[in-house]
């Protein structure tokens, strides 16, 4: 009987530090303009020397198929930030910064979901570090998303 405890006890220890390990993994996403695949020297470029982001690939997920729908940056960060195509986000253009100008009134809407919300949801913190551009009017600011 003591025996069978024992064996059940170090099971039952098993399964909870099994639990343990399977923690949600850091991640960090880099999504920079005119950045091209080969432009960086963990992807084979011979003159630009990036020593910590050849760490970072070397050591984490390196995934190398995602395109940008269209040449501008803005729907591009849309695309990321909701995994949809701009005529489903609605981003086809640039902003424009004065809100004069063809473009005004483009951004991200505050009923689109975003990658970060479902991460948040999923108890990551979060954090969007560099330029916005998705959208210069109140209803598109980060804060609302």
């Amino acid at each position: 009987m003591v025996v069978g405890f024992v064996f059940v006890f170090f099971c039952l220890l098993q399964t909870l530090s099994a639990s343990e390990i399977k923690a949600k993994p850091n991640f960090i996403v880099i999504f920079a303009d005119d950045l091209g695949y080969g432009d960086l020297e963990c992807y084979g470029h011979p003159r630009f020397k990036t020593p910590h982001l050849n760490r970072m690939a070397a050591e984490g997920a390196r995934l190398t198929q995602f395109n940008v729908p269209v040449p501008y940056c803005a729907p591009s960060r849309a695309t990321l930030l909701t995994g949809r195509y701009p005529w489903r986000h609605g981003v086809w253009y640039n902003p424009s910064p004065d809100g004069k100008q063809f473009r005004n009134g483009v951004g991200i809407a505050e009923s689109e979901l975003l990658l970060s919300e479902l991460l948040k949801a999923n108890g990551y913190a979060t954090i969007c570090i560099g330029k916005w551009h998705l959208g210069h009017d109140p209803e598109y600011f980060p804060t609302r998303h």
